[in-house]
């Protein structure tokens, strides 16, 4: 199927954007190519993502709970211990419920965001 358009951006909410940024810019090795208080972008040149600031923002409660996921990402990766590790250390969470067994770690980003580690097969 041939489309007429072209993704260029993703944009997510969260209560603080430079931040979100920053993890996302170092997950992806991507560069922050904008950032004030209320909105920050990183970019791979190509597709960008962007991080909006909400008033009165609340995090996910994934998997269960009173405020339901909007999204997530998945990525490919090599490693998943290396990735859960590293991401770990960049201010990442990991829930208790991890239904990917060896195919894929979930993760919840600083603003509480799930997103997915996928083992590259």
């Amino acid at each position: 199927m041939t489309g007429f358009a072209s993704l260029i951006m993703v944009n997510i909410d969260c209560d603080q954007p430079p931040a979100l940024a920053a993890f996302y810019s170092e997950i992806l090795g991507w560069q922050v190519t904008h950032t004030q208080d209320e909105y920050a972008m990183i970019s791979d040149g190509t597709t960008s993502i962007g991080f909006g600031q909400i008033a009165g923002y609340a995090a996910p409660t994934w998997p269960e709970g009173p405020t339901p996921k909007q999204f997530h990402l998945d990525f490919y990766v090599d490693d998943l211990a290396d990735a859960e590790e590293r991401a770990l250390k960049l201010g990442a969470t990991k829930p208790d419920f991890q239904p990917g067994g060896d195919r894929y770690t979930i993760l919840l980003d600083p603003a509480g965001h799930p997103f997915c580690a996928c083992l590259r097969s």
